[in-house]
């Protein structure tokens, strides 16, 4: 007998074993039985044929109609046999064998039979060229009981792992289970009507009608919802004990001098979402607060007055960006936004005022050394920096709130680094201008309180964004240079964004357009006589320090640029953008790169350059971005477009390779469900002693190597 941790070649043998784990990474009996069917077929109908494209790998059901040999090459020696099958509707496929005479003979018509293979077409008609096959009637007592059931498992596979042959691994593996230990409390399971862990696995891998295999696929779609909530669960409840200082507002303090000289007035959601963080820092257990809003709502003046509160309450802030860029832009924007406020200790400075000072890897000793002393001693009461902020000799007085921008970028252990040295919980705020629907946000985030933005503050110009299709209407392509030299001639300023910095594609080509070359080809050609600079990630700090700095200054009229300026850089005079190879990014990004133009008073524009046909995907994901400005209707639609690990992004890799069935965006019932079943079970035993089985399932998730959604702090 076996279970989910048997060794598959203990039950399969070593010849099974092997494809299994070299193709699809499976080396024990759980890897087999939770990759579940991606689709059922009804024996009594044939697959779609008409639905068919060129170029994929397709699995199909078919009747055959007919199969014939014809004799070819030298002294007509050689086989070719030619299968027609044909589906309910009647439309037909041809299939093609060489040298494989007597399947004629076996291919007898009316018989059905399974196909997979790669579609191609020949003399404008689909056809299959040497496909693996499964013909039912031909093995006996096995064809009668998968004919009886009705229906039949079709599984994500490979070339050398077709569909029936995991369809046979898993009966195998199957059959040799012994009762298992389920996750899911009886208490749990029973209320929703859900089959135990064995019974469930025989449902959804050998269902005796699609009702069967429905609820099965309900029950595991629970249950991975279910785990990942338990993790939650336990983590919320484990922060409620511990302690942090409470950093209530003080009135006429740093803070509300700093509101008073602002020179525009907060949005409503801004002003919501700072109270709700308010009320979180004055309470005496740590916050964790995620706060997303679309690329210019204002989150960093948001995030600028909880930093002041908490530096009123007597304690220091930090603000962690991903890169030196970043960080440079958040230090000269928060000084600016200051003034006399940052200027604690100088002459003329106001009375309540703090300092605000800069650390990153690239600084001189003498520069670096202040920031240090003055975080320290507690002088600065804002310090901003990269992840030279995380190393050990960095030391706060008194770390009160560690403000985390663009999460996404930075690993469990750096996010935990400043936290964990602290004697007093600090309370924790991360921000992401990728909108993520709240599902998302529930299974990704789970431990953290969600503010959202999504109102734009007043004088935000509008973005025009529109498809330029490159190899359909290069003229188009050459208008977009002229709008480019028009809005110069304005003395406003552009973006030029490729997606590689020099030398071939990752795919070893050459069919992207580089920056080094496309450089040296606008300022030589279409935008000769223009001020044309350069930005990417190879250049040093300084380098990239300076170039900013020129560009901010305008001294630079054209940036060309990767995705370095994604994040961060901000200059309203900027009004176009030109981002080439746009299929080349996700919609996200897209929708993160236009939003650095449209930042002061004039419109933006962004040029969507590519080279992809008019009915591709990737053509229709770049409709979607010049559709709507709305990032979370972008979520909406990527997910639509494309698989959602994708969406979820390398991240989220711990909750992707635990999800197989649930979607997090569509699925928004049963994760309701799972987090409220998740908080009874965690209240009644926090431990979960009495569920060793779910105690186990939460430590694996929670310990595996891709795990790094979870946010330890």
């Amino acid at each position: 007998m076996a279970d989910l941790d048997t060794k598959i070649v203990n039950v399969l043998g070593d010849k099974t074993a092997k494809p299994l784990a070299k193709h699809l990474d499976m080396h024990v009996v759980g890897d087999l039985l939770r990759h579940y069917p991606r689709r059922y077929v009804e024996l009594g109908r044939a697959s779609n044929l008409s639905s068919l494209q060129v170029g994929q790998h397709a699995t199909v059901l078919a009747r055959v109609v007919e199969a014939k040999n014809y004799s070819f090459g030298p002294g007509g020696k050689r086989t070719r046999t030619e299968v027609v099958v044909t589906d309910d509707t009647g439309a037909r496929l041809s299939l093609t064998f060489f040298q494989q005479k007597w399947l004629a003979e076996r291919m007898k018509p009316g018989s059905m039979c399974l196909f997979s293979g790669q579609v191609g077409a020949f003399n404008g008609k689909l056809q299959l060229t040497h496909p693996d096959y499964d013909l039912f009637d031909a093995d006996g007592d096995t064809a009668e009981s998968r004919l009886s059931r009705g229906v039949l498992p079709i599984y994500r596979a490979t070339a050398a792992v077709p569909t029936w042959k995991l369809e046979t691994c898993v009966g195998l593996c199957l059959d040799a289970l012994d009762q298992l230990d389920d996750p899911l409390p009886d208490d749990v399971r029973a209320a929703r009507g859900f089959p135990d862990l064995r019974a469930g696995l025989e449902s959804i891998h050998r269902p005796h009608g699609m009702g069967e295999a429905v609820n099965a696929q309900k029950r595991f779609r629970f249950e991975e919802a279910f785990v990942v909530q338990t993790v939650f669960a336990q983590r919320r409840r484990a922060l409620e004990h511990e302690r942090a200082s409470a950093r209530a507002p003080i009135d006429g303090g740093l803070r509300d001098r700093f509101e008073q000289q602002l020179p525009f007035t907060l949005t409503d959601g801004q002003r919501t979402v700072v109270d709700e963080i308010s009320t979180d820092l004055a309470r005496t257990h740590p916050m964790h607060r995620l706060l997303q809003g679309e690329v210019g709502s204002g989150k960093t003046i948001v995030a600028l007055m909880s930093m002041l509160q908490v530096v009123d309450a007597g304690a220091q802030t930090a603000l962690l960006a991903p890169t030196e860029v970043l960080a440079a832009q958040h230090f000269r924007g928060i000084t600016a936004l200051l003034g006399d406020l940052a200027r604690s200790g100088m002459l003329g400075s106001a009375d309540v005022a703090t300092r605000v000072r800069l650390l990153t890897g690239s600084m001189g000793a003498k520069a670096r050394n202040a920031s240090l002393l003055e975080a320290a001693s507690g002088e600065a009461g804002i310090v901003i920096g990269t992840h030279a902020l995380i190393q050990d000799h960095v030391q706060f007085a008194e770390l009160g709130l560690l403000v985390v921008d663009e999460q996404h970028r930075f690993g469990v252990e750096q996010r935990a680094a400043l936290v964990d040295r602290a004697a007093v919980k600090p309370h924790v705020l991360v921000m992401t201008a990728t909108p993520i629907p709240r599902t998302i946000a529930m299974t990704v985030f789970g431990d953290l309180e969600v503010s959202t933005l999504r109102e734009l503050p007043a004088g935000r110009q509008p973005i025009q964004t529109t498809v330029v299709p490159a190899a359909e209407r290069p003229a188009w392509l050459e208008r977009g240079w002229q709008r480019v030299r028009e809005e110069v001639a304005k003395g406003r300023q552009a973006y030029v964004v490729v997606s590689r910095i020099g030398g071939p594609d990752d795919d070893g080509t050459n069919e992207t357009h580089s920056l080094v070359e496309l450089h040296d080809e606008l300022v030589g050609g279409q935008l000769h006589g223009l001020r044309v600079g350069a930005l990417h990630g190879r250049m040093t700090p300084d380098e990239k320090d300076a170039t900013m700095n020129a560009f901010a200054a305008g001294d630079i009229e054209v940036l060309v640029a990767t995705t370095v300026v994604e994040v961060g850089v901000d200059v309203p005079n900027a009004t176009v953008m030109v981002i080439m190879d746009a299929d080349r990014f996700g919609m996200s990004q897209l929708h993160q790169l236009r939003g650095r133009v449209g930042r002061g008073s004039e419109a933006g524009l962004c040029l969507l350059v590519t080279g992809s046909d008019a009915d591709s995907p990737a053509r229709e994901r770049l409709d979607a971005v010049a559709s709507t400005t709305d990032g979370f209707e972008l979520s909406r639609l990527d997910v639509e477009l494309r698989r959602e690990g994708d969406v979820l992004g390398a991240a989220q890799s711990g909750v992707r390779s635990s999800l197989r069935l649930l979607s997090v965006v569509k699925d928004g019932e049963v994760i309701d469900d799972a987090r409220s079943a998740a908080d009874a079970v965690v209240d009644a035993d926090p431990s979960l002693a009495g569920h060793p089985t779910l105690a186990a399932a939460v430590h694996d998730l929670e310990h595996s190597e891709q795990a790094d959604y979870l946010e330890r702090t």
